[in-house]
C-alpha cells in the first residue's frame, strides 16, 4: 500500500504540473487569438475604406456623366437659338440654357468634392497600408514565438503525460477511477498531505484515531470532510 501511496502522490505531482503547463498554454493560445484579432481589425479597416473609395469612384462618375449630358444639352440649346424666330421661343431657351449652366455648375461643385474626398481617403489608405504591413511583420514575428513557446510546452506535456501513463499502468482501475473523480470534485486535487493532525488539503482536524492510522500505511485513508486521498507529512527536523 506504501507503494501505492507513493505512485499517487507522484501521479498528482504530474497531474498539477501537466495543468499548470495546460493553463499556460491555452494563455498563449489566447494572446495567439489577439494578434490575429488586431490584424483582422486593422484589415477590416483599410478594406472599409476601399470600399468608401469605390464608392466615391462610382458616384463621380454618375455625375460626370451628368455633366456631360447637361454640357451637350446647353450645346445644343446655343445652336438651337440661332434658328429661333420669336422672342418669346428665344427667353425659354434662354431660361433653359441658364438652368443647364446652373446645374452644370453644382455638378462641378460636387465632382471636385467627390475628388476630395477620394484624395483625403486614398492618403489615409496609403497610411494605414504601410501601417497594416508593418504590423502583419511584427504580428508573424509575435506569432512564430508564441507557438514556439506553445511547441516547446507541448513537448513537455507529453513528456509528463508518459510518466503519466506509466504510473496509471501499475495502480488498480478501481483506484483510478476514485483519483479521477476526486479530481473532478476538488478542483484537481485528489491527494492532500496529513500534518500534524491536520488535512492540509481543507485544513481541517483529523480525529487522532485516523492520523495514527496513517503511519501505518496498510490501507487508503481519506480526509473525512474532503474525501481526498491522505497522504501523511512529518515535519522535517
Amino acid at each position: 500500500m506504501k507503494k501505492k501511496l507513493e505512485m499517487l502522490e507522484q501521479l498528482q505531482e504530474i497531474d498539477t504540473q501537466i495543468d499548470v503547463l495546460k493553463k499556460a498554454q491555452s494563455g498563449l493560445h489566447a494572446e495567439l487569438n489577439v494578434i490575429e484579432q488586431g490584424l483582422d481589425v486593422a484589415r477590416e479597416e483599410l478594406a472599409e475604406l476601399n470600399t468608401q473609395v469605390a464608392q466615391l469612384t462610382e458616384e463621380k462618375q454618375e455625375l460626370e456623366t451628368g455633366l456631360i449630358t447637361e454640357q451637350d444639352n446647353i450645346q445644343r440649346s446655343e445652336t438651337n437659338m440661332k434658328e429661333i424666330k420669336t422672342n418669346k421661343e428665344f427667353q425659354a431657351v434662354g431660361r433653359e440654357i441658364a438652368s443647364a449652366r446652373k446645374l452644370t455648375a453644382e455638378l462641378e461643385e460636387q465632382i471636385l468634392q467627390k475628388v476630395a474626398k477620394v484624395d483625403e481617403l486614398s492618403a489615409e489608405i496609403a497610411a494605414k497600408s504601410a501601417l497594416l504591413a508593418e504590423l502583419e511583420q511584427n504580428s508573424s514575428q509575435r506569432r512564430d514565438e508564441k507557438q514556439s513557446e506553445v511547441n516547446a510546452l507541448q513537448k513537455d506535456i507529453d513528456a509528463d503525460t508518459a510518466r503519466r501513463e506509466a504510473i496509471t499502468k501499475e495502480l488498480p482501475v478501481t483506484l483510478m477511477k476514485r483519483y479521477t473523480k476526486l479530481r473532478q470534485q476538488r478542483s484537481g486535487q485528489a491527494v492532500a498531505f496529513a500534518r500534524d493532525g491536520y488535512c492540509l488539503g481543507c485544513n481541517m482536524n483529523l480525529p487522532p484515531q485516523l492520523f495514527n492510522t496513517l503511519y501505518r500505511a496498510d490501507e487508503l485513508i481519506s480526509c473525512p470532510h474532503c474525501q481526498r486521498v491522505l497522504i501523511l507529512k512529518l515535519n522535517q527536523g
